[in-house]
């Protein structure tokens, strides 16, 4: 499998910065932005040190601060790899997108933007006393503390979640453990679906990760390299295995297949056959992905299997790479997407 159908293709991170924006809607109402730091048990006692306090960004609707008294369905997003909240809201025109949208017509709602970035550039959304618990740190532990700080609709029916790359992944993975928190679910170009095998680990990279002395370390290496430790960090975590505290696939040059097995476990196309009665609970799902993505081959699995089972989906394939509409597409379809599909008012 090529690494790019992994997390993405070191080209592609540097097209992250330079992402291309939306004409801006004239006379758009300003929203909001709180900067805040999140604490989560979930995380506590990582052995790879990351801190419990997570920064979170929340996008208030420009009718918040007005009507004191009504409550608002909350949309969970969830960054890609390498980078964190604060890049992602920047590479997508965070509020600007967010105004736009509502601008034209989508419901008001709250936005926030949770960071998830590691030591290694990424947690993958995944649940491992190396990395921390951040399957929990989303689906409860960020959940809970937005429910209790901010006017919220606090129902599964009024919760989106929506993530792009690994986020996608993490939006996937979540969503389908988790639908007794969230009510509706998009998919943008979803990394990881599929179970991924040893490419990458050449010996140039062994040998990098053989002069590592703690995982702090991971910031001397490249891009793909930490890639692979973000993996394994995630998914084949080992408390026994100091410094790092994982297991790689390739060991003395022998491929380890219980490691792989276990990373094949995380894969949501391995997995979702287990969920399907939670994915039916969705009021909505929806993936898209770019035609120049390589992405596309896994999201399009990931459609036809949910097809397959009878779970209303929406599948796009639209003109674009991996990062070069994702701007257009939280505007244009996002937002909307949440704006018709989650409840703006919670009945018993």
């Amino acid at each position: 499998m090529l690494l790019s159908q992994f997390l993405l293709t070191p080209a592609t991170v540097h097209a992250q910065v330079t992402t291309a924006v939306p004409e801006p809607v004239a006379n758009a109402a300003p929203t909001r932005i709180e900067h805040i730091h999140v604490h989560s048990p979930a995380l506590e006692g990582a052995l790879e040190g990351d801190s419990p306090d997570r920064e979170v960004i929340v996008v208030l609707p420009p009718s918040y601060d007005r009507s004191k008294a009504t409550r608002y369905p909350v949309v969970y997003a969830l960054h890609g790899y390498s980078i964190g909240a604060t890049q992602w809201t920047g590479e997508i025109h965070v509020p600007q997108v967010i105004e736009s949208a509502f601008a034209k017509g989508a419901r008001p709602m709250i936005f926030v933007f949770p960071d998830s970035k590691t030591v290694h550039n990424g947690s993958m959304y995944s649940s491992s006393v190396t990395t921390g618990d951040y399957e929990t740190f989303i689906s409860r532990d960020l959940v809970a503390y937005i429910d209790a700080h901010y006017r919220t609709l606090p129902d599964r029916r009024s919760r989106g979640l929506v993530g792009h790359s690994m986020g996608g992944y993490g939006a996937s993975r979540i969503g389908m453990k988790h639908a007794d928190v969230f009510g509706a679910l998009y998919l943008m170009s979803p990394c990881c679906l599929s179970a991924r095998g040893t490419m990458g680990l050449n010996p140039d990279a062994m040998a990098a990760y053989a002069k590592m002395t703690s995982p702090a370390d991971s910031a001397k290496l490249d891009w793909a390299q930490r890639g692979t430790l973000a993996a394994a960090a995630a998914w084949s975590p080992d408390p026994a295995n100091p410094p790092l505290y994982l297991d790689l696939p390739i060991r003395n040059g022998e491929v380890q297949h219980d490691v792989l097995n276990k990373w094949a476990a995380n894969a949501p196309l391995s997995f979702v056959d287990q969920y399907i009665g939670n994915l039916r609970r969705y009021a909505a799902i929806s993936i898209d992905v770019g035609d120049q993505d390589m992405l596309k081959i896994d999201a399009g699995k990931l459609h036809d299997m949910l097809d397959r089972y009878q779970v209303a989906n929406h599948f796009e394939i639209y003109s674009g790479t991996h990062t070069s509409r994702v701007a257009f597409r939280f505007q244009d379809e996002v937002v909307p997407f949440f704006s018709r599909n989650l409840a703006f008012a919670v009945t018993k």
